[in-house]
């Protein structure tokens, strides 16, 4: 798969089907902005002498990738890229990007596994949401102006 943009890594034993997971690495390759509109995916052929997976599992992605309008099947030319998941900060080059980077080598460093790395970013997104969500909660039940008025009376 010289020259790919993305290259599939299936782990047997997580649980995930294998379709699944090449389905997940694509779409964050396109919230990375690492594959773009255009850009080419790698043939089931590719994918299944990296991997040792069925050659109907890939196919099997690529349609649901195509079904959902991330990819089109082009007969004859492969498989290409029709639409960008990617938001802003989440490019190559971006400070957040950089920043985030640059934590995941400290926590490794520190002795962190990827799953322990999954765990805390997963936690701290969790939180934040919570939080955010508890602010919205507090904010629509808060009395208003007129309301306070009205209880006040």
């Amino acid at each position: 798969m010289e020259g790919d943009v993305v290259e599939y890594r299936i782990d047997r034993g997580s649980g995930v089907p294998a379709y699944v997971q090449i389905v997940e690495q694509t779409e964050r390759a396109l919230r990375m902005g690492t594959l773009k509109v255009g850009d080419k995916l790698p043939t089931a052929r590719e994918v299944v002498a990296a991997t040792a997976i069925n050659p109907n599992t890939v196919l099997r992605a690529y349609r649901d990738m195509e079904q959902d309008g991330l990819v089109e099947l082009r007969r004859g030319l492969g498989t290409f890229v029709t639409r960008s998941l990617a938001r802003p900060g989440a490019e190559d080059d971006s400070p957040l990007r950089a920043e985030l980077t640059d934590w995941t080598a400290r926590a490794r460093a520190g002795g962190l596994e990827r799953a322990d790395i999954l765990a805390l970013v997963t936690g701290a997104l969790d939180a934040y949401e919570h939080e955010q969500h508890e602010q919205h909660e507090r904010h629509e039940h808060t009395p208003g102006d007129r309301e306070r008025k009205e209880e006040d009376a």
